[in-house]
């Protein structure tokens, strides 16, 4: 019998014991006082029977949808998954930035407002906390930041830096030297280019030069720091028996690690070649990767679910 079943039956079998003793309080109510809490005594005890067979360690999914709901009759055996691990106060804190461009290797998107009617279908889920970029300015950008909170999310926003990558040729001495291209391609792979390579890159910069264009703009809003920060703090609070991370990024190995130390139970929620290598190891030491491909249904655009 399902882990839902079970705790259904137990929380049924309280609520009947509670009618009883209402319904024998009347009956007996008014006659011998030496009868009344001879009854009254025993069923408060079957009462207190019953609740403490309760375990309050078990995950209750209750679908915050009807959607949700049809697609559990479909694909059960995954929420009985889910129910297993996620065990106690659970938090969950998603490193949007990262989680973003997994659409790429998906093939498919996730939908925030599905997934958050998702993890709220888990009643021992405290908080979601989603960490995402503003860039002020930009009216979409804001639009996505005011529907996060619009849809319950704890957030926590900061605004996104546009960096400046300069690529003038003109403060190059030669078309062979690396010190523009350092920027944007890693040093180890640049060692194993030849000459050739590298004046064919720095020809096209030039190229780019003779169009007016001599500066490369990107964005950075990175929130390893604050959410490595806030799952700590949170634990130290006990504010979770569960963590559970959205992200593959290596830079959290630290604080999993620590929380693992712990004792705290650390799921990460990610996608196959989205994990980084320290993180991978740290499943020896009881780090447990949830692939979100498992619960596509759940949470992606709705033009996109399978049939």
């Amino acid at each position: 019998m399902c882990i839902k079943v079970v705790h259904a039956v137990k929380i049924h079998l309280l609520t009947k014991a509670q009618g009883i003793i209402k319904r024998i309080e009347g009956i007996v109510k008014g006659k011998s006082l030496k009868i009344y809490k001879l009854y009254s005594v025993a069923l408060k005890l079957l009462q207190v029977i019953i609740k403490n067979t309760i375990n309050p360690n078990i995950t209750m999914f209750k679908p915050k949808t009807e959607k949700i709901a049809n697609i559990v009759k479909i694909t059960p055996k995954v929420i009985e998954e889910l129910q297993a691990l996620l065990k106690g106060k659970t938090c969950v804190y998603i490193d949007y930035a990262n989680v973003r461009p997994w659409s790429e290797k998906l093939k498919w998107h996730i939908d925030l407002t599905r997934l958050k009617q998702f993890l709220d279908s888990f009643e021992n889920i405290r908080d979601v906390n989603l960490y995402s970029g503003t860039l002020e300015g930009d009216t979409q950008s804001e639009k996505e930041i005011k529907n996060i909170k619009d849809y319950s999310y704890c957030l926590r926003t900061k605004p996104v830096k546009i960096m400046n990558f300069s690529i003038d040729v003109r403060g190059i001495a030669s078309m062979q030297e690396k010190s523009l291209l350092t920027q944007f391609i890693r040093r180890c792979l640049l060692r194993k280019y030849n000459p050739e390579v590298i004046e064919y890159l720095n020809k096209r910069f030039k190229d780019m030069n003779k169009l007016g264009e001599f500066f490369i703009k990107d964005r950075k809003c990175n929130f390893d720091v604050e959410i490595g920060v806030d799952m700590l703090l949170d634990s130290e609070k006990n504010k979770f028996d569960t963590c559970v991370l959205w992200s593959g990024d290596s830079d959290f190995h630290d604080p999993l690690k620590k929380l693992l130390i712990e004792k705290k139970k650390v799921i990460l929620f990610a996608t196959a070649r989205r994990v980084a290598k320290e993180l991978n190891d740290l499943t020896k030491q009881g780090l447990i990767i949830f692939d979100i491909q498992k619960i596509r249904n759940f949470i992606c655009w709705n033009r996109e679910l399978l049939k």
